[in-house]
């Protein structure tokens, strides 16, 4: 799975891989291979069946929900209980690819199954046609359309009262803004009761390099150049790398005590050390520790993602991950 470990940039080719047409449209060259849902069990010997749902027509955004396949057989059972409920954000700087794009398909149905949760994946908005913070719109609005959904799927199995966000690099971003505006207005999702944030490399950034990614300059998976790249896409026209979206260091006036502390959520934040965003993860970390926020840290060897293109080296992660729901 070598070719997956490709950014915008990389220390043997700096060219851009998006281009802006004539048109106004967006040519990407990154473009994994993607994997259609999976819904009716006789076609398929998977443990996780999977089927797709429309978030909002207009914004072509939609959600896949990931089913352990054993729950058809229990459902009929007096002593069944509905499983924990994990809303998924996949990454891609803001720019590429999306909830079916092979790495994170393949990735749910082995949380899915691991952790015996039910997995719900998010397709948003990318950026530059739509920069922030339409991805944290639609995150949000994604998790509206959880709580009113009828599909049997969702309101058979899944205990929308024991619900975690989580996202792999930008979408541990999203998953993080997303937490905090639904904090905000957090009885707006009853039933539907977020427990916690699972931030997986997390994809922060800033106007000053850390020592890490100053370390790691040419890294083969997500040298800082490629973060500046696909920030410059992503962020507001006109911000800087401070920018709040980036930065959640720079939120001087930011409460994180009443907006996190005061509804209850925990936090786990996860890195590799072979990641340039290490230390931003680390002292990202740090910071709610040191604000009376419940947050596990679970940083380990690896590079950016690397339990994405590495499933095999996946599977601390996941024990972690079903502790910290359980």
């Amino acid at each position: 799975m070598a070719e997956n470990k490709t950014f915008p940039v990389s220390s043997s080719d700096d060219r851009p891989k998006i281009f802006r047409n004539p048109d106004g449209t967006y040519t990407r060259l990154i473009n994994f291979p993607t994997i259609p849902a999976s819904p009716d069990p006789g076609s398929s010997t998977s443990p996780v069946l999977s089927k797709d749902l429309t978030i909002n027509p207009t914004n072509q955004t939609w959600l896949r929900i990931y089913l352990p396949r054993h729950l058809l057989d229990q459902s009929s059972s007096t002593e069944f209980n509905k499983l924990p409920l994990i809303v998924y954000y996949h990454g891609g700087g803001f720019v590429f690819l999306n909830a079916d794009s092979n790495v994170f398909h393949d990735f749910c149905i082995t949380m899915a199954e691991k952790v015996n949760a039910i997995v719900i994946s998010v397709d948003y908005r990318n950026a530059p046609e739509h920069r922030l913070p339409a991805a944290y719109e639609d995150a949000v609005e994604a998790l509206h359309c959880v709580k009113t959904s009828q599909d049997g799927w969702i309101t058979n199995f899944a205990d929308l009262s024991n619900c975690f966000l989580m996202g792999s690099s930008a979408g541990g971003n999203i998953a993080y803004h997303a937490g905090l505006r639904v904090c905000e207005n957090i009885q707006n999702l009853y039933p539907l009761k977020i427990k916690g944030l699972i931030l997986h490399h997390p994809f922060f950034g800033g106007s000053e390099r850390t020592m890490s990614e100053l370390k790691m300059v040419n890294d083969p998976v997500l040298p800082p150049a490629a973060s500046d790249f696909m920030w410059d896409l992503s962020l507001p026209v006109g911000s800087n790398r401070d920018h709040e979206y980036c930065n959640p260091m720079s939120e001087l006036g930011f409460n994180v005590r009443e907006r996190i502390i005061g509804v209850g959520l925990r936090v786990m934040v996860t890195g590799g050390r072979e990641d340039p965003l290490i230390d931003r993860q680390v002292e990202f970390a740090k910071m709610l520790e040191e604000k009376g926020v419940k947050c596990l840290t679970h940083f380990g060897a690896g590079y950016h993602g690397v339990e994405l293109t590495e499933p095999s080296k996946g599977g601390s992660l996941l024990l972690v991950v079903k502790d910290f729901i359980s």
